[in-house]
């Protein structure tokens, strides 16, 4: 008899393990996605052309409160957790849900939904959302870019429109986001890769998203999103770690996962963390890890224009996800205004939409706002709410430039942050044998034909 089961997930993650692990099983039958974290994702289908034969309907995605009711309703009898970034107690609080239901509940371990590539792979993850890995993704392919080696950057999922058109998607140019009606928060992770001429692969299907990536690549650097673990086998894990939410390297999954797991870890914000809460860290990651490498790192904060706000009023918008399912308190943006001397201007009052929303259930955001923009209906909503608030400069801290995507009516300034690695342990230095491996696959690739008169 086959199982009937129910995958939670958050519009990524859960589709991934569906395609690599029940989309094709005689054993199981999938009657629902479910879905949180990301807004308007609930009431759509997974369609049937990416669901495969076994599902000529498609698959339902519901809102995750609905588990319960879907476990009697469809006689399901196994729960698959597929999202991340969710305490160690809210994991076992759906366990518990799942299993008073009277399913059982079930974590994918992480080699199981891994998939192959044809050459070498170096991935960059993270303990938490907010962590800083996209500057050190950046700085990954930096490194490997001055070594004549050709990267291609696959991104961790965030397809949160069309899922049929946005089964493989190629981000060459800037021009490309528009093409493909990114969300903020996906221009958020393109925008800077793609600016510094790295073509970025993202999408649904990522054992068709692979090969073509690999197509005209030496390596193929694995982007992570939240604190989610590598959709690709990697002959190098990289993890980055945050003082600013010591413990939670511990206390999240599958961050400790991917802590446990890691060849490299990075322990970021150094410059800005107490030295107390860097100890913490330290101390977990060799107990917890005691062979990976430790780098410590500062996330160096630049805003740029060089305008003086000492006293100015200045509104502050941070990434979104580092806010909400990333629970931190402010991020870049904050930082570089109060080094500045600026006076932040509280924009809950003047909130309007899904931004009232975001607020009410966040209650650890403080005088900022978060970049909100996952439909047409949200930039509006976050566009009003800037041109209401009161103040004298915008401080943008969002990866993308935001002024491309919504109209911002006041002077902006914007914030960059970059990883700077601090100590003798450098990224160039644990990478050195990664480079040599990507080499010796990239000959071992060539034909004898192009090698002739080469330079060895």
């Amino acid at each position: 008899m086959k199982r009937r089961l129910i995958i939670l997930g958050a519009a990524g993650r859960d589709f991934h393990n569906f395609n690599t692990c029940f989309r094709n099983s005689p054993e199981h039958h999938v009657v629902a996605f479910t879905a949180t974290q990301i807004p308007d994702i609930a009431g759509r289908k997974y369609p049937a052309q990416l669901a495969g034969p076994l599902y000529p309907e498609g698959i339902p995605i519901v809102e995750e409160s609905q588990m319960e009711r879907l476990i009697l309703e469809q006689c399901a009898d196994l729960v698959v957790f597929s999202y991340s970034d969710i305490s160690h107690n809210n994991v076992m609080h759906l366990a518990s849900r799942a299993a008073a239901a009277g399913a059982d509940f079930l974590l994918l371990g992480a080699d199981s939904t891994m998939l192959e590539a044809h050459v070498p792979v170096v991935s960059v993850c993270a303990v938490r959302t907010g962590c800083g890995k996209s500057p050190v993704s950046r700085r990954v392919v930096q490194i490997l870019r001055e070594q004549a080696l050709r990267v291609a950057v696959v991104r961790h999922p965030m397809p949160y429109g069309d899922l049929l058109r946005q089964r493989v998607q190629r981000f060459a140019t800037l021009e490309d986001m528009q093409r493909h009606n990114c969300t903020i928060e996906e221009r958020e992770e393109y925008e800077l890769h793609i600016a510094a001429g790295t073509v970025v692969y993202a999408g649904v299907d990522y054992e068709a998203i692979l090969r073509e990536a690999e197509k005209n690549a030496d390596v193929v650097v694995w982007d992570g999103g939240n604190n989610d673990t590598p959709f690709f086998r990697s002959d190098m894990e990289i993890v980055v770690v945050d003082p600013h939410r010591a413990g939670h390297e511990l206390s999240y999954y599958p961050g400790e996962v991917n802590l446990r797991r890691a060849d490299v870890v990075l322990i970021n914000k150094v410059d800005t963390a107490s030295e107390a809460a860097i100890e913490t860290v330290r101390h977990n990651v060799k107990v917890t890890n005691p062979k990976a490498h430790v780098i410590e790192a500062a996330s160096r904060v630049t805003m740029d224009g060089g305008t003086d706000v000492r006293g100015k009023k200045v509104l502050v918008i941070e990434d979104g996800p580092t806010l909400t399912h990333g629970e931190m308190e402010y991020g870049a943006g904050v930082v570089a205004a109060r080094a500045g001397g600026a006076e932040l201007v509280d924009p809950r009052p003047y909130a309007v939409g899904c931004l009232q929303e975001t607020f009410a259930k966040y209650r650890q955001i403080g005088a900022l706002l978060p970049a909100m923009g996952y439909s047409p209906k949200q930039l509006e909503e976050l566009e009003a709410t800037i041109r209401r608030t009161p103040c004298d400069f915008v401080v943008v801290a969002t990866p993308v430039d935001l002024g491309r995507v919504i109209a911002i009516e006041k002077p902006a300034l914007r914030v960059r942050y970059e990883v700077e690695e601090r100590g003798a342990l450098r990224l160039d230095d644990v990478l050195r044998e990664f480079v040599l491996l990507a080499h010796a696959h990239r000959l071992a690739r060539v034909a004898p034909s192009e090698l002739v008169g080469a330079e060895h």
